[in-house]
């Protein structure tokens, strides 16, 4: 309805007065609700006007034009009482003509449009935006309650109304500063965020999270931020000093544009960085978890994993790197870049301005100029469905051992905890009397020096007991150096340099006293007896070992290993899942032994420039498994070990029992044996094919099919309506899945045994129970136990035995 005095459209204050509890958040899963209605109305406006006879568009570029008459200071033409009346006579024609005086100066209303007549209509029509932009801002300010906020809407109406008096276009100058206000921006710490936590996972686990972190900025850049007075009662006044700086840059620069389009705009999270994130991280996440709880019965059941589950996780590790101090994403010179794959996909993620759509959409690599880094808003698809996507936990588990659970788990059962417990407890017994043994030989080793005891177990004791210790050492140009460590740093060089002849004694003296490398150095009877000289680059997230030496009358003997394991150790706390190093033909061998390997996984891109390139020397990268304690490994594998040989031994003692014969033969009974009942047959690890079902012992082929094809029809319905159903009810997608049917080699999903019901396949119950438990076991089979997709098959399973049981097609 317009407004009679000044045309406006009525549209509804944007909501600055709200705080963080009454801030909308639809926006999270339909990001335009809650400004389209009002973004319509004022486009809509101002298509109206544009749409204007040129009488009505000239009687309302007056009310805001200057007078030109001379030294007339007016800059508005108001309407007379008199020409009121003529213009219900003959209309708005009769102005054009009217003689009769400005109500505010003495000049006719041609005074005040006579310089617009020779504008061109584009002018004309930026003219008349600005103008009902005024009209849009004079309301918002008249309906504003807070203080900090009507002085804004002030500002900008006398900008605006300046702008339109003297013909210009809008700049915003003062203390506010032109954007962008801090660097790196929000968008860019995200993508630094999701390329340093997440670029070592899978395809489609790395889409997940850019999908997480696009819906994230999605929801900051139409967020409606809380006031500063609504925030006095909790901060500080430093912080609500420093917090409304931020809120009146964002009110001017992003959130009044999107209503006034005279006004630049930009995206929150292309201007803004880490200042205006810590201080409204918390209070957005809280309301974002509220809101995904409250309309949980209201997502589409594609999108409820994404959202209720991993969007909580995505929020709770992003909190916790936004308000470290030491977290590389905030680093201006974070140059790790998206996968490939990723950056294709971001190319084809620039979307164009559609009719209906009030904001400027684009989204540039990361791995550009800074001028175009990182993220910006764009409509996160509906439809994304992750079936079957091992997210829970970020696992990172490879193909192999998921091939070799499948074949474990299609030959034998799991080993029952009371087996293992016994066996432990016969190897402990063994352990303390070897113990017994060897203290009563007073220490006795071999002629060669060689413990009884393995070597890494040794040289764990040595280290628990303070035979030998380790230390991180290195040098200082801002603090004191201790004298002991300037000590060890010097023995640490002739130790190397007697270790690495081919390598020039300066170099090695220059990188081992240089500030940026560290040494992890190994000390026994007070002297440093080997070391590791490395640099890292947390920005990059990996490190480079320069030089690895230990001395060789302690070499085989286990220092090595373990002073690498250490390493690892310390790396995996700090965060650092990747060691590069290039070795020579000597040094090969004993980096093959702690897990590097010649084939790079690292996209080179990510270390270019920053490792040192050797001659004759094979550059080798470590990639650390943060769910590994390193110093234990090979204790737990050595204990692995002896119970698979316990467990041999105890099955072959098993085996090899004489059993007695059978009689049937002897007796000349024609009649069939179940194999079960063959003495000794179970004892080989012998199980029928179905072993997580039992059917009813009657005959199946006395139901009756028309029976049995509704109790199935019934079942099969209740399962698909089942809350946690929905990763199972069509195909796994081969290209979001791209290993999953390398490994599950007869998949199963409710839609094809929808299919099959409806043609008839389901003849007895062993077939129906046999498919919908192979749904579940391929499930079990692909992800691991502590994923949300490893409990979902088990409740559904659970389920379906109730569901079968009701139906009495299960054995109670």
């Amino acid at each position: 309805m317009a407004d009679a005095s000044t045309g406006a459209s009525s549209v509804s204050n944007p909501g600055t007065t709200k705080t963080g509890e009454e801030t909308s958040l639809n926006l999270l899963l339909h990001p335009q609700v809650v400004q389209q209605n009002n973004i319509q109305k004022v486009q809509q406006r101002k298509q109206e006007v544009y749409n204007w006879s040129q009488t009505e568009k000239f009687l309302k570029l007056a009310i805001y034009s200057a007078c030109q008459g001379e030294g007339c200071k007016c800059t508005g033409w108001k309407v007379p009482p008199s020409v009121k009346r003529a213009v219900e006579t003959d209309g708005y024609q009769s102005l054009l003509n009217c003689v009769d005086p400005c109500d505010n100066c003495v000049h006719p209303i041609a005074s005040h449009i006579s310089h617009l007549k020779s504008q061109p209509e584009e002018e004309i029509k930026r003219l008349l935006g600005m103008i009902v932009d005024v009209e849009i801002i004079f309301m918002f300010q008249h309906r504003e309650v807070d203080p900090d906020s009507k002085k804004v809407y002030i500002y900008l109406y006398k900008l605006l109304r300046r702008c339109v008096v003297e013909m210009t276009k809008p700049n915003i100058e003062g203390p506010l500063k032109q954007p962008p206000f801090e660097s790196p921006c929000i968008s860019k710490a995200i993508n630094n965020f999701i390329c340093y936590k997440f670029n070592h996972l899978q395809p489609s686990e790395c889409q997940t999270m850019y999908d997480l972190a696009k819906m994230f900025l999605h929801c900051l850049n139409h967020w409606n931020f809380e006031t500063p007075s609504a925030r006095r009662q909790e901060d500080t006044a430093d912080e609500v000093s420093a917090y409304k700086v931020n809120y009146t840059r964002w009110l001017v620069f992003c959130h009044m544009p999107v209503f006034c389009d005279s006004l630049p705009h930009f995206e929150t999270t292309l201007v803004f960085g880490r200042t205006l994130l810590r201080a409204v991280f918390k209070s957005v996440r809280q309301q974002l978890l509220d809101h995904c709880h409250n309309v949980r019965d209201r997502l589409p059941p594609e999108n409820k994993v994404l959202i209720l589950v991993h969007y909580p996780k995505f929020l709770s590790m992003l909190e916790e790197e936004v308000y470290s101090d030491n977290s590389p994403i905030w680093d201006p010179d974070f140059k790790k870049s998206p996968p490939t794959y990723l950056q294709a996909t971001i190319e084809k993620g620039v979307l164009s301005r559609r009719g209906g759509e009030f904001e400027k959409i684009s989204l540039p690599l990361a791995a550009e100029k800074e001028s175009s880094s990182g993220f910006t808003t764009f409509n996160l698809s509906p439809g994304i469905r992750k079936k079957a996507q091992r997210i829970e936990g970020l696992d990172k588990r490879s193909p192999e051992p998921k091939r070799k659970r499948a074949e474990a788990a299609e030959t034998n059962e799991d080993i029952s905890q009371d087996s293992v417990a016994k066996i432990l407890a016969t190897l402990g017994e063994s352990l303390q009397v070897q113990q017994s043994n060897v203290s009563q030989q007073s220490n006795f080793v071999f002629q060669d020096g060689i413990s009884l005891k393995p070597r890494g177990e040794s040289v764990k004791e040595q280290e628990a007991e303070k035979v030998i210790e380790f230390h991180l050492i290195g040098n200082s140009l801002t603090q004191k150096v201790s004298k002991k460590t300037m000590l060890w740093l010097m023995s640490l060089q002739n130790l190397f340099s007697r270790h690495l002849p081919n390598m020039p004694v300066e170099y090695i003296t220059r990188l081992l006293f240089d500030p940026e490398h560290k040494t992890l150095v190994l000390i026994k009877e007070k002297k440093p007896i080997g070391g590791i000289c490395y640099r890292s680059f947390p920005s990059q997230g990996f490190t480079e070992i320069v030089f690895c030496v230990i001395s060789t009358f302690l070499q085989e003997k286990g220092y090595g290993a373990h002073m690498m394991n250490r390493l690892k150790d310390y790396h995996v706390q700090k965060g650092i899942f990747h060691l590069l190093t290039f070795a020579d033909e000597n040094a090969i061998g004993y980096f093959r032994k702690q897990g590097f390997s010649d084939n790079i996984k690292l996209n080179p891109a990510v270390y270019k420039g920053f490792i040192k390139d050797y001659k004759r020397a094979m550059l080798m990268h470590c990639q650390l498994n943060e769910k590994i304690v390193y110093t234990d490994f090979r204790s737990i594998v050595r204990l692995q070990r002896e119970i698979l040989q316990q467990l041999i031994e105890d099955r072959k003692q098993a085996i090899e029992e004489v059993r007695p014969g059978l009689t049937c033969f002897k007796e000349e009974i024609n009649r069939t044996i179940p194999l079960e009942c063959i003495p000794g047959i179970s004892e080989t690890g012998w199980r029928q094919a179905t072993r997580t079902t039992r059917v009813s012992k009657v005959t199946e082929e006395t139901s009756d099919p028309d029976t049995l094809h509704k109790s199935f029809k019934s079942v099969l319905n209740s399962i698909r309506n089942h809350s946690q159903a929905e990763p199972f009810l069509e195909p796994v997608d081969k290209d979001e899945v791209r290993d999953y049917y390398s490994i599950i080699k007869y998949p199963m999903d409710l839609k094809t045994m929808g299919q099959r019901l409806k043609a008839g396949y389901y003849t007895t119950r062993r077939l129906f129970i046999a498919d919908m438990t192979r749904i579940f076991n391929n499930c079990r089979i692909y992800n691991p136990p502590e994923s949300e997709l490893y409990l979902f098959a088990n409740n559904l399973e659970k389920y379906f035995q109730t569901r079968m049981k009701e139906l009495s097609l299960w054995d109670k």
